[in-house]
Order: structure tokens, then sequence, then C-alpha cells
């Protein structure tokens, strides 16, 4: 285990042992298709059922719904949790171009609309997507955001909904600028496993860290380090 990864595990811990995590998901290495398989459209009713867990300790956050409300120009997806109730939309537009994110709090508002997921589902494919973004319900200030997109690997990946196979890649926020004054760098990763026959992604597992005033990055805090782990779809 590398040692970055091991800081990971043992953040928030006794001085005599790690908590328990939530172990990195492991799928099995495929054969990249000799045609790419594109992401199931969109359809009003279709819905995803996401158990949503803390990497660090591998407590249950919530139990997450995500049904497909709308399609036209913009694709509006609705979202319940079993303990936090109506949550904010996710709007795409077009499919696979992310307007409005609600993953991370607050939730976003792009000015462009941002990949979500590759924009070519091929091994090594990458891209740099810089941007601004507002909070959603304050226009009147955006904010940089920097979105690196890379496509790692075709894995076959078990989740409870069932045995996919998947698109592996990762996307990276290095040095995006908060709408919090106080906060002086920032950054977001996220690993995902994209389902194409579901028209989303199996597993979703991302954290944040941020700095203030007289810290560096050896001391930085966290946001949240979160797993989203496909239980249904339809």
């Amino acid at each position: 285990m590398k040692i970055h990864q091991l800081l990971l595990l043992c953040v928030a811990v006794t001085l005599t042992a790690c908590i328990a995590s939530q172990p990195y998901p492991e799928g099995i290495p495929l054969v990249a298709p000799i045609s790419p398989p594109t992401v199931r459209a969109p359809q009003v009713g279709q819905q995803w059922v996401y158990e949503v867990r803390n990497v660090f300790n591998r407590e249950l956050v919530d139990i997450v719904t995500e049904r497909v409300a709308s399609v036209g120009p913009q694709v509006r997806i609705e979202r319940s949790g079993l303990k936090a109730g109506q949550l904010p939309d996710e709007i795409q537009g077009p499919w696979g171009y992310v307007i409005q994110d609600p993953f991370w709090n607050p939730p976003q508002r792009f000015l462009q609309p941002s990949p979500i997921w590759p924009e070519q589902l091929l091994i090594g494919g990458s891209g740099f997507y810089p941007t601004r973004y507002q909070v959603v319900g304050y226009p009147d200030s955006s904010y940089y955001w920097d979105l690196n997109l890379k496509a790692v690997a075709w894995e076959q990946i078990a989740v409870p909904a069932g045995v996919f196979i998947t698109l592996k890649y990762q996307r990276e926020a290095p040095y995006f600028q908060s709408n919090d004054v106080f906060r002086l760098a920032n950054a977001r990763t996220e690993d995902v496993w994209l389902a194409p026959e579901t028209g989303r992604w199996a597993i979703r597992r991302g954290y944040g860290r941020y700095i203030l005033g007289g810290m560096n990055w050896s001391g930085a805090l966290w946001e949240d380090y979160l797993e989203w782990d496909l239980i249904s779809w339809k």
C-alpha cells in the first residue's frame, strides 16, 4: 500500500489502530471493447438507487434515489435521500454534460456544461475542462473550476445491484476556487466506474481537501469522503 493511501485510511483514528475503512473497489480488468459502447440514453422514469457510505468508517450515510424527471434540451434528475429527504436536482444538457452538479456541498451550477464522464469511452482518453460555476441559489458570483478527466481502464465490477462492465475514469479538480473566502486552496478527486448499460455509474467514490490561512497541505482539512454503490436500477 502506498504511503498516501495509508494516510487516507488512518485519518481520525486512535493512536493504536486504524478505523476499519470502506475497502477500495477491486474490479476484474477487461480487454477494451473493439467498438466502445454508448451510454444508455435518458428516458423519463429511469431510476438509480445508491447506498452512500463514509469511506473512513463504513458508516451508512444515506440511501439516495435518483430519477429522470424530464428529458429535452436538458435532462433533469430528481433526487431524494431516505434520511435527508428531498435533495437538489442534477441537470445535464446535453446528456453526459452536467449543468447543475449536486454531488458536492454546496451544489454547483456551471456557466458552461462540464463533462460528467469521458467524451469518448476509450482508455487513455483525457481532457482538461476549465470553466466557472455558481453556487445554486446565488447567481451573483462565479468561481473558477478546473476539471481533469481521464479514462483509466475497463473493469468488471460487482455491486449490490449486480455485476457490470464499467469504464473506470478519474475526475480531478486540483486548483478550483471555493465560494468560501477563507479557503486558500482546494482540491477534489473522484474515481468513477461508469456502467454504460445503466446510463450511470455503478460506483462513484470521491473526496475533497482544502487549507485555510497559515496551513499547508500536510495538515489539510477534509470535505466528505464518500462512496456511492448502486443497489438497484431500472
